[in-house]
């Protein structure tokens, strides 16, 4: 699978406190294909077949991302960056070291 790069990553909130970086195509496509199949609709649909167009060059990039930013927003899992980052960041501040 190509790993095309987004523009800019999408960040979603995996649980209350997991957040998780979509940096490309594949990665989009991966975290549609894992959705759970009892919460799938016209817009988890629409976001994974723009995804799949984009990855066969029927669609441009920017409308794959554009598409799964809505999905991940319409079920309310989108994280503001500014937020994922302080997180990340903190993370790899700590040493480990007891």
């Amino acid at each position: 699978m190509q790993a095309e790069a987004f523009s800019s990553p999408i960040f979603v909130k995996r649980a209350t406190y997991i957040v998780q970086e979509i940096a490309s195509l594949a990665d989009a496509i991966d975290f549609l294909e894992e959705w759970p199949e009892d919460c799938r609709n016209i817009i988890h649909e629409t976001a994974l077949k723009a995804c799949y167009d984009a990855y066969d060059g029927r669609k441009p990039l920017s409308a794959a991302r554009q598409a799964f930013q809505g999905f991940v927003k319409r079920v309310a899992i989108l994280e503001d960056p500014s937020s994922a980052m302080q997180w990340i960041g903190a993370c790899k501040s700590v040493t480990g070291k007891v």
